[in-house]
């Protein structure tokens, strides 16, 4: 993953590739086969806050519309010890699976999961990972997992933060440089220091999992359903080495900054989830920049 100049040669190699084709020859055209997946976000939070507490609904999705009802079965795990039928219920499911059924003619179904408000009215939290398993529909190769948090009460809240509590280890740190996946691995946040009524500096250790040194972000949290991160530039990140990114550039440090295009990046302090967007340089080593390369590169920091 951690080439840009390999993703470039391959980017140019398909280029040749495809503009040899013969627009003279029939050719067969490929149908994928159907596929099913979640719909919405990565990690979804389900609020068990009210008595009784309202369900949550995670959407399952396929990839085409068939005329058949087809059954999609998956499976459930826990780390923190959430056990159906204690926790939470969902009908139809026994033991760690389940299933629903897309019906004829449409392409979404609804897995309804129920809480029980008095396992979580002290504030209890659990992570749900629901997966699309076989035999039913193959899962495609995008939101194939998701993650759902049941979380009680706390009286934790984004517009007042406890970052006290999103300090240390984050061991399911996963990460992209232009498309192109990496992780998980650990990072770790070793500080949050507050600059104003709304602001702060986070700073994070192990961003690219080898030896960089520490990367710093401000947390703006001015509009508390909109929380943002954004990277600090550092012209020479210690430990760093760009041939990592090119070997154009070895023995030349990494400059980072706050990607030109892609905006912001996200977090929840009580989700503890971090979504960090930069953009990777070269530094001249004499506390300049030669230039930046245009990928987006991305950490998803989660516990």
């Amino acid at each position: 993953m951690k080439s840009i100049k390999s993703i470039l040669t391959l980017a140019i190699a398909s280029m040749f590739v495809l503009s040899s084709c013969d627009k003279t020859k029939p050719y067969d055209i490929a149908v994928s086969a159907p596929r099913a997946h979640f719909v919405g976000k990565e990690t979804q939070t389900y609020n068990v806050i009210d008595n009784p507490a309202p369900s949550f609904t995670l959407q399952v999705g396929t990839t085409d519309v068939s005329n058949a009802d087809r059954l999609v079965t998956y499976n459930i795990s826990s780390t923190s010890g959430a056990a159906a039928g204690t926790q939470y219920t969902i009908p139809g499911f026994s033991g760690n699976t389940g299933s629903v059924t897309v019906k004829g003619g449409e392409a979404l179904a609804d897995i309804v999961i129920q809480a029980d408000y008095n396992e979580y009215s002290s504030g209890r939290r659990d992570t749900l990972l629901f997966t699309i398993s076989t035999p039913s529909l193959e899962p495609a190769a995008f939101l194939d997992t998701v993650k759902v948090i049941l979380a009680g009460p706390s009286g934790c809240s984004e517009g007042n933060p406890d970052f006290a509590a999103t300090l240390g280890n984050y061991a399911n740190t996963n990460e992209t440089l232009a498309g192109n996946p990496y992780g998980p691995y650990t990072t770790a946040i070793s500080s949050v220091t507050p600059t104003g009524p709304t602001s702060a500096t986070m700073v994070v250790e192990n961003i690219w999992d080898n030896g960089w040194g520490p990367i710093e972000f401000t947390l703006d949290w001015s509009d508390p359903s909109n929380p943002t991160t954004t990277c600090v530039q550092q012209n020479n990140i210690p430990g760093s080495d760009a041939g990592d990114l090119n070997s154009t550039y070895a023995g030349m440090p990494v400059a980072v900054r706050a990607n030109a295009t892609s905006g912001p990046g996200t977090y929840s302090a009580c989700d503890q989830r971090f979504v960090l967007n930069m953009q990777l340089g070269v530094g001249n080593g004499a506390g300049g920049v030669l230039g930046y390369f245009n990928a987006l590169y991305q950490v998803i920091l989660e516990r």
